[in-house]
């Protein structure tokens, strides 16, 4: 997988993608990261790659012309052309399938949207706007590291463990079930008895329940796109009016 990321400010990626997880992937060819400098292709002597919007308003809009010699620059570096992705807060919403549909692709070149906007036709050179929440940054670079970081998981090779990115939150529509470690007892809190009992039927049980239970407590909407039993429907309800009690109370 590649990663091409288009930016006013190419080192601030300089330490998220040399360590941890990213880092080792890039250490054993698994991932490619380059960060290009947008001002690179800006040609006056101030390296302008902003400018006032038409029609007056606030703020500054990125102008087309470097975004657009950028890319020609990029698409050039390999055989096939890369998937283009705008950072701007109007995109669709990260979600984990988005992830796999990404994961999918031999090479993503990311844009990172700064000030008040990017020039529309500008934006007419994406596959697709992303956007990872309904707030606003001061720019597209932390959202960049967030789609590198989420869709890296699943090259192969890059987790130690292939299961854990198919075991995870979202993973299923589901929120990740609770996590024990050592010591099976700590300050009076113990380890659910299921998980020490070796019965791998059980704790896969339980497991499915304590993740239907989180999810209808803490993000209830993801409930409409998963497919639940009877059973867990009820206990989906149960959970519902138990949070709404709360909130009353």
């Amino acid at each position: 997988m590649i990663f091409d990321v288009v930016t006013i400010f190419p080192d601030m990626f300089e330490g998220p993608m040399s360590t941890s997880i990213i880092g080792l992937a890039r250490e054993r060819g698994l991932v490619e990261f380059r960060a290009h400098d947008l001002r690179e292709h800006a040609h006056d002597r101030h390296r302008t790659t902003d400018d006032y919007p038409y029609g007056g308003g606030p703020g500054l809009v990125m102008k087309p012309e470097p975004i657009f010699e950028a890319l020609d620059a990029v698409q050039e570096l390999e055989d096939e052309p890369g998937f283009v992705v705008f950072l701007t807060p109007s995109g669709v919403p990260l979600t984990q399938s988005l992830v796999y549909s990404l994961a999918e692709k031999e090479r993503l070149v990311l844009v990172c949207g700064r000030y008040e906007g990017i020039d529309e036709r500008a934006l007419s050179s994406a596959d697709l706007e992303l956007s990872i929440g309904d707030y606003v940054l001061t720019g597209g670079e932390l959202p960049a590291m967030v789609v590198i970081d989420a869709v890296s998981r699943h090259v192969p090779g890059v987790l130690g463990d292939e299961e854990s990115a198919a075991d995870e939150s979202f993973s299923a529509g589901l929120l990740e079930y609770p996590q024990y470690t050592r010591p099976a007892s700590y300050r009076d809190m113990e380890v659910p008895e299921v998980l020490r009992s070796g019965d791998h039927g059980a704790i896969a049980r339980w497991r499915r329940e304590m993740s239907v239970r989180k999810t209808a407590r803490v993000r209830p909407d993801l409930l409409a796109r998963t497919s639940l039993s009877a059973s867990e429907r009820d206990i989906t309800s149960d959970e519902v009016r138990s949070a709404q009690s709360d909130e009353e109370a």
